[in-house]
């Protein structure tokens, strides 16, 4: 489950790319893609 959670999120071109330099903003990030994800 965790591992398909997460090739789910490589999808995202900003998680991917890492385009988010400060911590606290990537990790937001990935909180915003996994609830589209959970929504979807």
């Amino acid at each position: 489950v965790i591992e398909r959670m997460i090739n789910k999120l490589k999808h995202f071109r900003r998680i991917a790319t890492r385009f988010e330099k400060n911590a606290i903003n990537f990790q937001a990030m990935i909180y915003l893609a996994a609830c589209h994800l959970w929504l979807r």
